[in-house]
């Protein structure tokens, strides 16, 4: 039997934390088992490299460059993969160290968050006639023989993408939190951890602030319905489990409430050709949008949308190159927001769960600038200084402070 557990920077943060990553995999191997580890980068080790580059003059980004800083990106992984090997080996234990490219993890060429296309694992299995255990640089593919990465979080994907191409029903992956939470512990003091959530109420919070897994691992668990294991690599508590919401039997009315301050609204005043030819722009430029309002008052056709602060520099220059096409008035960007939703599979079967939301913000004072909802989720764009409050508030509105979640 191969198990497949994926280790996070924290995890194997220096020289210690690898030896405790070490002892726990030799654990499984003295019972009989074989081991994929997909390593992370050491923590820091990528925002280091990534700071470095941005200190570079002159760089256009273009798809060289892109491929150039993929290089240096991914040496982070490289040298995690290397240093547990030798630590496994330094304990008697056989192991074998994976770049992407060995492997190989194909990918496509969309280099900074590439895709997986497909994983050709024969070499990989064929090794455990050898060895007890892999090591699997994660975050790393390859294409047309030029590394590429697969975006902040990846290795929780290529975690996930190796336990789908080995067959593998579950996927280990520790970290330093015990699993998901109702909400941030650092923000809501009595904030708890859940025993298990499904994954469509996982792919919203992770694409609403949750930065515990990255979403596209999310997606190919559902899609090859292998479930993840969220744990802690330095105690030995229970995590939760990430499965389908058939199998959860107490769908809870919220699960878990998100803020992301990561955001920023843009505004178009007086866009007369409407939506089209704004958003055919920032599609091109692969620039994500999530919130979108119109206002088509006769006098004016003014747009706001939200994206990440990250690309509010790209986003700037897009539209004000291009005024003379979409011809309108102003321009004008705040950084001052952040995006605040609740998330819960009972929103299926229960009404009057936006008004409670909006009743509980109200109580507090907190204005809201701009709602989007879904079946499983509502999202709320607030002020920046009233993102910790409304969290809290909604916590308690929602009866998630209490040992019995509302269901």
């Amino acid at each position: 039997m191969i198990l497949v557990k994926k280790f996070g920077g924290t995890s194997v943060a220096d020289l210690n934390c690898i030896l405790h990553v070490a002892k726990l995999i030799k654990d499984d191997v003295d019972k009989g088992k074989s081991v994929v580890a997909v390593v992370s980068a050491m923590a820091g080790f990528t925002n280091e490299m990534i700071s470095k580059i941005t200190q570079i003059p002159n760089l256009s980004y273009s798809q060289e460059e892109l491929s150039e800083r993929d290089v240096v990106l991914s040496a982070g992984e490289q040298i995690s993969c290397g240093l547990l090997a030798l630590t496994l080996e330094s304990l008697g234990i056989k192991a074998k160290s994976w770049l992407g490219w060995q492997i190989p993890i194909n990918t496509d060429n969309a280099y900074g968050k590439a895709r997986i296309k497909d994983i050709q694992i024969d070499k990989l299995k064929a090794s455990f006639e050898n060895y007890s255990v892999a090591i699997v640089a994660g975050f790393q593919g390859a294409h047309s023989g030029r590394i590429t990465t697969l975006g902040r979080g990846g290795s929780d994907t290529s975690a996930v993408a190796i336990a789908g191409a080995l067959g593998a029903k579950i996927c280990e992956i520790y970290t330093d939190v015990d699993g998901i939470y109702t909400a941030d512990p650092n923000v809501v003091s009595k904030a708890r951890k859940l025993d298990s959530i499904s994954y469509e109420e996982m792919l919203e919070m992770s694409s609403l602030g949750a930065k515990v897994l990255q979403i596209r691992c999310v997606e190919l668990a559902m899609k090859y319905n292998i479930k993840i294991n969220i744990l802690s690599t330095f105690t030995q508590s229970k995590g939760t489990l990430l499965l389908s919401k058939e199998e959860i039997v107490e769908k809870n009315l919220i699960t878990g409430i998100t803020c992301d301050t990561h955001e920023a609204s843009v505004t178009l005043k007086k866009v007369p050709f409407g939506l089209l030819p704004v958003f055919e722009l920032i599609a091109k430029a692969n620039i994500n949008v999530d919130m979108i309002s119109q206002n088509m008052n006769s006098e004016k056709n003014d747009i706001t949308f939200t994206i990440q602060r990250a690309n509010v520099s790209q986003t700037k220059n897009l539209l004000k190159e291009n005024k003379d096409k979409i011809l309108y008035d102003s321009l004008s960007i705040d950084e001052s927001v952040a995006k605040v939703s609740i998330i819960g599979v009972g929103m299926l079967s229960h009404s009057g769960v936006a008004y409670q939301m909006f009743k509980a913000l109200n109580e507090k004072g907190i204005n809201i600038l701009a709602i989007t909802t879904s079946e499983i989720k509502i999202s709320v764009l607030i002020p920046e200084d009233y993102a910790e409050l409304a969290v809290r508030a909604l916590h308690t509105a929602y009866g998630l402070d209490s040992s019995e979640l509302i269901s």
